[in-house]
């Protein structure tokens, strides 16, 4: 073999947005001039490269490569080891390519992003909050959530203390403030709090992660509204108002009514019985002294009828079984993120698809433009409706919450259409190859009869 090529170390660690680099040596052992291009290999290809791209050695000579690492800082290059090759391909036909194999650690890195949804709630029993957190790091993340008041008339609670996230992905979990003394009547009371999303505390050398601190309020309402007194106040009045016209007109004219119904013939069709006229008796002549009584008159027998026909009763129609209840609507939420290069069209992303026999109740949604890119974002329900249209350029975080849900029906989507002008730069950080923007959606699945 005319050729030989080998790494300075069978392993090496890179960090997310740095550069590392491994020599690689390259010796020509053949009798000919020889040119040699690298190629990268493994899932580690798409941010390795090999600088000069192309060598030529004379015959018998060696020089040295940089096998140059730059893994983005993104939670799709995950932390840990990962095996690599580097394939050295002679450009003549004769010689056969040498793969001098390796692993890199990537380093784990911790980015966490939360939101409040909503950020101020009132009503009188208690106030609902939701709490989006996101791991925007390469490593699973275990967070701890805390709360702090600013008085202590409210008191406040997660339904879920402490959260495990994924790389990239997202965890929900419910705040609720309660007040300490039920507030009758009067003026309502606003409490403000900070809801703390605490990272773990870093290992080794990683410089530690501050926590995320989300500010909200909470306006607690009288149980009696204040327009209450007026309405009973009006209702008294009103009552006093319709016992007078009672009283003074409607009453009177009854009782004339009455009385001009009572007439003579009225009374004396009342006293005078159904035998009050009774029969004449008439004499006849020829007889001493008295009148012989007519004689009764023959009843006429009245032939009998025949037996009716028996009927057959009809039979009771059963009654119909009653539809069992639908389920209970479930909280449902769903994020996507959709990463878009400038120029060459848009990219889309789906959300959440509604399954068959279901509705989804849309009410939040956040779009979110960490990266501050150029652009334009697109939310759409189903096929055609435009819902939500952005400039990318105008905000940074955008939620929208709707008051009347909109109705997602069985097999319609959500989804996110980004097209991507300009890259934007983060504060303090490299600049990233991609627009990358994230949808988070909330609601309730509605189960829907067949």
């Amino acid at each position: 073999m005319s050729l030989t090529a080998s790494l300075d170390a069978s392993s090496v660690t890179a960090v997310p947005g740095e550069e590392t680099s491994l020599p690689l040596q390259v010796r020509n052992s053949g009798t000919t001039v020889e040119e040699y291009r690298f190629e990268a290999a493994g899932a580690c290809a798409a941010w390795t490269t090999v600088e000069p791209a192309t060598l030529s050695l004379y015959p018998g000579s060696a020089e040295t490569v940089s096998v140059v690492f730059r893994p983005p800082r993104d939670p799709s290059v995950p932390a840990g080891e990962t095996p690599f090759g580097i394939r050295v391909v002679p450009t003549s036909d004769h010689a056969e390519p040498v793969v001098p194999e390796g692993r890199v650690t990537v380093a784990p890195f911790t980015e966490v992003t939360a939101e409040l949804v909503p950020r101020g709630s009132h009503g009188v029993w208690r106030g609902a909050h939701k709490v989006a957190v996101d791991n925007r790091g390469n490593a699973p993340l275990t967070v701890a959530l805390a709360a702090r008041s600013d008085t202590e008339r409210a008191r406040i609670s997660f339904t879920r203390p402490e959260l495990r996230i994924e790389p990239g992905r997202a965890a929900f979990t419910e705040l609720r403030v309660r007040p300490g003394k039920r507030l009758w009547r009067g003026t309502p009371v606003v409490h403000t709090f900070q809801a703390v999303v605490e990272p773990p505390a870093p290992e080794g050398d990683e410089p530690a992660t501050p926590p995320v601190v989300l500010d909200g309020s909470y306006q607690q309402e009288a149980v009696l509204p204040r327009w209450l007194p007026r309405a009973l106040v009006l209702a008294c009045v009103l009552a006093l108002i319709l016992t007078g016209f009672w009283y003074g007109l409607l009453r009177p004219a009854v009782k004339s009514a009455a009385r001009e119904a009572i007439t003579p013939e009225v009374i004396a069709s009342a006293t005078t019985g159904p035998g009050a006229g009774g029969g004449q008796s008439g004499g006849q002549p020829g007889g001493a002294g008295g009148a012989s009584p007519a004689p009764a008159p023959t009843p006429t027998p009245t032939p009998s009828a025949e037996p009716s026909a028996k009927t057959t009763p009809k039979p009771k129609p059963k009654p119909k079984p009653s539809a069992k209840p639908l389920p209970p609507d479930e909280p449902t939420s769903a994020q996507v993120q959709v990463r878009d290069g400038v120029g060459g069209g848009s990219s889309s992303g789906t959300a959440l698809t509604v399954p068959a026999g279901k509705a989804f109740r849309l009410t939040d949604i956040v779009v979110q433009n960490p990266q501050g890119d150029a652009g334009t974002v697109v939310v759409r329900i189903g096929e055609s409706a435009r819902a939500l249209s952005l400039a990318l350029e105008n905000f940074r975080d955008s939620d929208y919450h709707f008051v009347t849900p909109v109705v997602v029906p069985a097999g319609g989507r959500v989804t996110m259409t980004v097209t991507c002008r300009k890259v934007g730069r983060p504060v303090n950080a490299p600049a990233p190859g991609r627009c990358a923007e994230s949808l988070f959606l909330g609601g309730t699945m509605q189960s829907v009869r067949p």
